[in-house]
């Protein structure tokens, strides 16, 4: 599941955790807890924007090349997505976002 882009490491910790539980089977456990990667770009924008508005200053410091202030931003999109968003692909779209290419 995490090579086919179903889920993060983050979730398929989750999602082995449930398994020992005796939960189910992988595709079970997933299903009950409801455990899904957000990999829509539209969804992940606007929590990006929804962010950068929440925080403009950290937002500015990352415009103006201080790439390393990206962290907080990337960890408030994964905290506003449950922990559900691939964070290379937030990070990707953050720096995109705001005039930085991604490394």
């Amino acid at each position: 599941m995490v090579a086919a882009g179903e889920l993060t490491d983050k979730l398929a910790r989750q999602v082995v955790e449930g398994v020992i539980a005796g939960e189910g089977t992988p595709a079970e456990v997933v299903a009950k807890r409801g455990i899904k990667v957000v990999n829509d770009d539209g969804a992940l924008m606007a929590a990006i924007e929804k962010v950068c508005a929440e925080q403009p200053e950290t937002a500015a410091k990352i415009r103006n090349g201080h790439l390393p202030a990206a962290g907080a931003l990337i960890g408030a999109v994964m905290k506003e997505t449950k922990g559900q968003a691939d964070a290379a692909r937030v990070r990707e779209l953050l720096l995109g976002h705001l005039g930085q290419a991604s490394n």
